[in-house]
């Protein structure tokens, strides 16, 4: 009987046969790769020194590094960051916006070929809506300015929002001090446009450039409410052809908005241009704008105040930051949080007391 039974255990079709050995979850050479690039990759002082002999493999690099949101890497780009602000400070900082379809690619490859005709570097920083999946660059800028990318004087960054409000991220400013130590004179930041950014990208920049088209319809007016105050400048686009005349019209009713905005406080009159940059008008003017601004700022002491608000800022944001970093890389209090979320999931307990319990044990552990 006893051999029956072990027959059929043979033969059964349950037996569990010995599998075979699964490989390594990484190939070893790449692995040993990683290594060795990890062991290789340049120091704080490699990058300051590469940064500032102007190399922009090394600058995109760094901001990569400052990108990350590993915790070693974060330190090492602290000390980056430390090293390279004695030598930041010095461009000119302009924020471009607008609509989506305004062109603002175009308008930016135009615009920093007619800089770097005048002999000066120009940074472009373009912040990229992301998906949310994936949180990654969904345009890719590089792609859409084909010219001004190759351009020895000209670098190109484009950079996921990864869903920061208004599409700026963190990182933005952080990589705006590098681009200064490069010796960059004039730093572009492009932003997705949905309406939201203009907060943001003022608490970056000097000049503040909005981008529309002629005719845009009644579906703009909110994005235009809650933009045109903050404008140092309206620039018509695509104001070539056909549409010259709706563009000349636009302009008119634009510059009649701005008089009924309070003034700003930099004692700037906004002012409203149209611009083809597919036929390349309306650019240079557009910089002698620029120039006017930073000169009347300068002279009248607003631009240096606006860059000190912008660090009282920056220091404010970066400690609310490092708390809500510190917060939720908390152990205790990341149990504790996943705790009292099913508490309030299920009516026991309102977010208010959940959200005061939370801190009050926070503070207590601190």
């Amino acid at each position: 009987m006893e051999k029956n039974d072990h027959h059929h255990k043979a033969e059964s079709a349950l037996k569990v046969n010995e599998g075979i050995e699964q490989p390594a979850s990484i190939n070893p050479m790449l692995e040993n790769e990683m290594i060795r690039f990890r062991k290789n990759r340049p120091t704080v002082k490699d990058f300051l020194s590469g940064i500032r002999a102007g190399n922009r493999n090394l600058l995109g690099q760094a901001i990569t590094q400052i990108e990350s949101a590993r915790t070693e890497d974060q330190v090492m780009a602290t000390e980056l960051i430390n090293a390279c602000l004695p030598f930041s400070g010095k461009s000119i900082r302009i924020g471009i916006t607008g609509v989506p379809g305004v062109g603002k690619s175009t308008f930016i490859e135009t615009f920093g070929l007619y800089l770097i005709s005048l002999g000066k570097k120009v940074a472009v920083l373009a912040i990229d809506p992301s998906s949310t999946r994936t949180k990654g660059s969904i345009l890719g800028d590089k792609t859409r300015m084909e010219e001004l990318s190759v351009h020895t004087e000209a670098f190109i960054r484009p950079s996921a929002s990864s869903g920061t409000l208004g599409g700026v991220t963190r990182s933005t400013r952080e990589a705006l001090i590098l681009c200064e130590a490069a010796g960059f004179d004039v730093i572009l930041i492009e932003t997705v446009g949905v309406g939201q950014s203009e907060t943001a990208v003022s608490r970056l920049v000097d000049f503040f450039m909005l981008l529309m088209l002629a005719g845009g319809g009644d579906e703009l007016q909110g994005i235009k409410r809650g933009i045109i105050e903050m404008a140092d400048l309206i620039v018509i686009n695509k104001a070539d052809g056909d549409n010259m005349l709706k563009a000349n019209l636009a302009k008119r009713e634009y510059e009649n908005a701005l008089h009924l905005f309070p003034p700003l406080a930099s004692g700037w009159i906004p002012k409203t241009v149209t611009a083809s940059a597919l036929k390349n008008i309306g650019i240079e003017n557009t910089w002698n704008i620029v120039d006017e601004f930073v000169n009347q700022t300068s002279t009248n002491g607003y631009f240096q105040k606006n860059r000190h608000e912008q660090s009282k800022h920056i220091l404010r944001e970066t400690i609310s930051h490092a708390l809500n970093n510190h917060f939720f890389n908390n152990e205790k209090m990341t149990k504790r949080l996943f705790f009292l979320e099913q508490q309030v999931i299920a009516d026991r307990m309102n977010p208010y007391q959940a959200a005061h319990q939370l801190l009050e044990e926070y503070f207590h552990l601190r």
